[in-house]
């Protein structure tokens, strides 16, 4: 059977199942104004990033259930005169059945991996790695779930380096009490034509928290306080030693009609050992965590916050070295979509809501 009879035969049957989709697509815009004033310090460097992101992706949809996604992550630096600075496909399959989600493809970070703490995944992380590359499955939902995940962040080269993490996290709600866990394992080989010093590289990170939150007994967005337990592994495969930093961590986050603080308290051995050798290729952690002791205040505004609209302000107060570093903020994101599968948006209260 020739092509042409084939399609003359079947074209019923394709045009229903393609009749049978829903067209679907994404638009965001993504800004980002950050200052950080960080001079003098020994782990963290001053510098300023800003740029804008626009983020169109197009799909198909079945049920609202099967969705297919492509697109693509333009990142444009203020100040840069090219057009697009970085260029991120973003292409992915989404099955999102309550009470399990599944993604496979170049995932939108925002989509899997945004509960992660500092400790491992620093800020800029979000700006300038917009996706992750594997797959990421979900049992749960809100603040009571369980998720695996893979993240491929380097094909193996003449100058790259094979690198990819595994990763797991949950939580675990009981009346106000919680107990969360964050992990991940990141493998850092060789390049393809390695030098004689070139070693494998392995790098673990485990958190686990109690915590309690009252934000519904006491009327706030945000109102909880947690204590965790973290542990590092390092390992250069050339020395063959494992190395295991240890700390407390704890957080309190607070918000009420818009205006909220965040604070983080570190306190342990120093992590991300090999820092020196290999910076931010190995650890995409916050390099204020090489500190044995390092607190960190968030205080922040939100001007409007809805599922289209987002603009906030934070000003940041870090605390090491026997210092006092200060950071600016500024993001703001408008996003629009035709889904039909979203959940209810919880209505936002602001301070100023009957002020105009």
């Amino acid at each position: 059977m020739n092509l042409y009879r084939f399609l003359l035969l079947f074209s019923p049957l394709i045009c229903s199942s393609l009749c049978a989709q829903d067209i679907v697509w994404k638009a965001g815009v993504h800004s980002f104004f950050d200052n950080t004033e960080f001079g003098g310090s020994s782990v963290q460097i001053p510098q300023t990033m800003a740029g804008v992101h626009f983020a169109p992706e197009i799909g198909l949809s079945m049920n609202d259930k099967y969705l297919i996604f492509a697109g693509a992550d333009l990142l444009h630096e203020y100040g840069s005169h090219e057009a697009i600075d970085i260029y991120t496909p973003v292409i992915y399959f989404e099955y999102a059945g309550d009470p399990f989600r599944f993604y496979a493809g170049a995932i939108p970070r925002s989509l899997v991996l945004d509960r992660y703490p500092r400790m491992f995944f620093q800020d800029s992380i979000s700006n300038y790695r917009p996706t992750i590359n594997g797959i990421f499955w979900e049992y749960g939902a809100g603040k009571r779930y369980a998720n695996v995940w893979l993240d491929w962040t380097g094909r193996q080269g003449q100058t790259q380096r094979e690198a990819f993490f595994i990763g797991w996290s949950g939580r675990y709600n009981y009346r106000w009490l919680y107990a969360q866990h964050f992990g991940y394992m990141f493998h850092y080989a060789k390049t393809k034509n390695p030098a004689e010093d070139e070693f494998i590289h392995d790098n673990g990170l485990i958190l686990t928290s109690l915590g309690v939150d009252l934000a519904q007994k006491a009327g706030f967005r945000k109102l909880e306080i947690n204590l965790g337990w973290s542990v590092g592994l390092d390992r250069n495969r050339g020395i063959g030693v494992w190395h295991s930093p240890q700390g407390i961590l704890s957080e309190i986050k607070a918000e009420y009609r818009g205006v909220g603080l965040f604070n983080t308290y570190y306190r342990g051995d120093r992590q991300q050992i090999y820092y020196a050798g290999h910076g931010n290729g190995l650890y995409w952690g916050d390099p204020f965590y090489r500190s044995k002791e390092y607190d960190r205040i968030d205080l922040y505004i939100n001007f409007i916050h809805t599922s289209r609209v987002k603009l906030r302000f934070v000003y940041s107060i870090h605390m090491t070295e026997k210092q006092m570093y200060h950071e600016q903020a500024f993001y703001a994101t408008f996003d629009l979509d035709n889904l039909r599968n979203k959940k209810p948006e919880r209505k936002y209260q602001s301070l100023w809501d009957n002020w105009f």
